[in-house]
């Protein structure tokens, strides 16, 4: 694991907001987050602001795609949306997990279509364990030389 993966706690858009990554396992097939309310981080009506929910899911699962599948893939975080379930309070988690059978998925559809958007649901809960918001995220799989080809294609190259 890189020098980097392992202070990404540090990291300013996490730090930031006061999310604490709480687990992390070597081979990146499990990360889990956890965020206080605090002062900066709480909406108008005194609850966890909805971009810091968000923020909470953002860059694991395309990390996680990225080590997992290697330098042959390009890996890019395409898309999200947020549903909010109930007013976040206190401390909220979240766990991202990628199984081998996600894996293999991503793998065989990438060898089959050149390209894949692997979709994750996170829900973001609170201390009882009930859903504050869930949050899909899309992420962009390639391998890296269908990539460059198809980038070359939009420029209008060779």
């Amino acid at each position: 694991m890189s020098w980097w993966l392992r202070h990404i706690g540090w990291w300013p858009p996490l730090f930031g907001t006061g999310i604490k990554v709480t687990r992390l396992d070597k081979d990146l097939r499990a990360i889990d987050v956890e965020m206080r309310l605090r002062r900066w981080n709480r909406n108008y009506v005194g609850v966890h602001f909805g971009g810091s929910l968000f923020a909470m899911t953002d860059p694991f699962y395309m990390i996680m795609l990225a080590t997992n599948l290697g330098r042959e893939y390009v890996v890019w975080d395409k898309a999200a949306s947020i549903r909010y379930r109930k007013p976040g309070k206190g401390t909220v988690r979240a766990e991202f997990r990628l199984s081998e059978e996600q894996l293999a998925e991503v793998r065989a559809a990438v060898e089959a279509e050149g390209r894949y958007d692997a979709r994750f649901l996170v829900e973001v809960k609170d201390g009882g364990g009930e859903v504050v918001a869930e949050v899909e995220r899309v992420v962009y799989c390639a391998k890296k030389s269908v990539y460059e080809e198809r980038k070359k294609l939009k420029a209008g190259g060779p």
